[in-house]
């Protein structure tokens, strides 16, 4: 059996029209896919924009909240630091004279560092109690070679208790010592 050319060109176009009919179904498949794939693609990254933003956000508000405690947390630091030293100075030169004046210093107490206008200029002040125990002229040579001693400072009030007992005489003394606020 033999075929005749047009039944062969009839096979031929019927196997390309097949052919290209395959071929539109698998190309018509993939566009589907590519879109389909692109929707996803687009829904992923609009869901990736926002969770980083909103982790970003939080994150913001978080540091920025530890920094403010930092600061705070810094000037509370800077505040405690800066009081003791004045202190130390002045509780050595107390507890000196009061060797040397033969009294006894039983307490001392402070309220620390404030900021004060000294005729003009501006200051730290620090305030100070101390109650001293002793005979009264010592505690009298005490407060006045306290108030000599204390260039920078002042007693500012003095009241000496002289009981009627046997008990020893005592004084409280509030003094303030400046220093010079550097601008």
């Amino acid at each position: 059996m033999r075929i005749s050319k047009t039944s062969w060109l009839v096979i031929i176009i019927g196997v390309f029209i097949i052919l290209l009919a395959g071929l539109g179904v698998i190309r018509s498949n993939q566009v589907q896919e590519y879109n389909n794939l692109k929707d996803t693609l687009a829904l992923t990254q609009l869901k990736l924009r926002a969770i980083q933003l909103e982790q970003f956000s939080q994150r913001q508000e978080e540091l920025e909240q530890q920094l403010s405690q930092a600061m705070a947390e810094s000037e509370s630091a800077r505040s405690v630091l800066s009081q003791p030293i004045g202190s130390i100075m002045v509780s050595g030169l107390l507890f000196d004279l009061a060797e040397a004046n033969s009294v006894n210093i039983t307490e001392v107490t402070s309220a620390g560092m404030s900021d004060s206008n000294l005729e003009g200029v501006p200051c730290s002040a620090l305030s100070i109690r101390a109650t001293v125990r002793g005979e009264v002229t010592n505690l009298v040579n005490f407060i006045t070679s306290l108030n000599n001693e204390l260039r920078t400072g002042v007693v500012s009030s003095m009241e000496i208790n002289i009981p009627e007992s046997k008990d020893m005489p005592s004084a409280r003394i509030q003094l303030v010592v400046y220093t010079h606020k550097g601008v």
